[in-house]
């Protein structure tokens, strides 16, 4: 018998790439499927077009707001929804649906995230619980915050849903005028009392800062979670995590949510067997089992409530379940991808200036309403 041998293509870091090898070697020698994995950057990852990817690779890991392109694209094939109810059930906040798209299921989640806190144990007694706590700490120089492009969007978006105004992803306005104007100048306040770096710098590289053993950043109140981070001995430091600060008693909602889901090729000339894994390592056994132990942030509930998996990474799952679970979901529109990265330097160059923040607002919902289908 021939071995079938498939191609995929991941994001380039140790939790993006780890726990699809493991597991591809551990499903090669159940089922002598043999599975290689290719890596693309953090910023390739937001926005390489999915559709060249399809052409060259069975397996690809996207992030949700591709779907609509690639609806329209017809690059990756659907999910079978009968193979579907584990995983389904297993979701941790919208993490599944968050790859359903006009009546299909393109991708499923294998890793789940959203904007969380990140904080330093051995210089906090706790993680801070509102946003005074935070700007207190900041005035202190003790706050980072990752503000390169895509990330200043996303801050924009879960601040202004955690105000009670989320962004409206089927527009016309994407902001409420508003709100947003508030929360636009709350960034402002806090950036100016930033390092200088971190608008250049996406989560890994303000992680690396904070982990350095002599750092000062105590806090960081807005980022996608990273479980490598939490684990004794990753880092020089050891991380803490825990959910995003509270804003008038509001609660941890609102938070961009993130994450990766995996997707079979419209291309692939061997779909059964494409699609054979992707539900395996996207399910419950998989998940809480090699996945997570070769250092993968799953995306599946049984391994965020296993308790093996929380002990090794300091109770990292727990301690952000609620903000995962009143997560926010991003627009998912075909024109989608582009406006989010225009919407982001475009927020960031406002907010480096004396740009009013009506302003700021009025241009990213007419850029918004640019990218909307006709």
């Amino acid at each position: 018998m021939t071995t079938i041998t498939l191609k995929g293509m991941t994001w380039d870091h140790p939790r993006g790439y780890d726990p699809l090898h493991a597991c591809s070697q551990l499903w090669q020698q159940r089922t002598d499927v043999q599975i290689s994995w290719d890596r693309r950057s953090l910023q390739d990852f937001e926005s390489f077009p999915v559709d060249e990817l399809a052409r060259q690779y069975d397996l690809i890991v996207i992030d949700h707001p591709h779907v609509g392109q690639v609806t329209r694209e017809a690059c990756l094939l659907p999910f079978d929804p009968a193979r579907l109810a584990d995983i389904g059930k297993g979701t941790v906040g919208a993490s599944f649906p968050s790859y359903f798209w006009e009546g299909k299921q393109w991708a499923l989640p294998i890793d789940a995230a959203t904007q969380v806190q990140a904080w330093r144990p051995d210089h906090l007694p706790q993680a801070p619980a509102d946003w005074q706590q935070v700007m207190a700490l900041a005035r202190q120089g003790r706050v980072a915050l990752p503000l390169r492009a895509p990330h200043s969007l996303m801050c924009l978006y879960t601040l202004c849903a955690q105000r009670g105004a989320p962004a409206q992803v089927h527009g016309p306005a994407l902001f409420d005028e508003a709100i947003a104007s508030e929360v636009c100048e709350q960034l402002r306040e806090l950036a100016q009392m930033l390092p200088a770096s971190c608008w250049t710098q996406d989560p890994i590289a303000v992680f690396e800062d904070m982990a350095k053993t002599d750092s000062p950043i105590a806090c960081v109140p807005l980022i996608y979670g990273y479980v490598n981070y939490a684990w004794p001995g990753f880092r020089p430091a050891t991380l803490g995590f825990a959910d995003i600060p509270d804003f008038e008693g509001r609660g941890p909602v609102g938070s961009a949510l993130g994450g990766t889901g995996i997707a079979v090729s419209a291309h692939t000339r061997n779909p059964e067997a494409a699609f054979d894994f992707a539900v395996w390592v996207a399910g419950a056994e998989a998940q809480r089992g090699p996945f997570a132990a070769a250092g993968g942030q799953p995306g599946h509930a049984a391994a965020w409530e296993d308790n093996s998996v929380n002990a090794a990474a300091g109770d990292f799952y727990r301690a952000t379940r609620a903000t995962l679970e009143a997560a926010w979901v991003r627009p998912r529109h075909d024109g989608y991808m582009p406006f989010q990265h225009a919407a982001s330097e475009r927020l960031n160059a406002g907010l480096q200036s004396a740009e009013p923040a009506r302003a700021i607002v009025q241009a990213l919902n007419a850029m918004f309403l640019e990218s909307l289908p006709t």
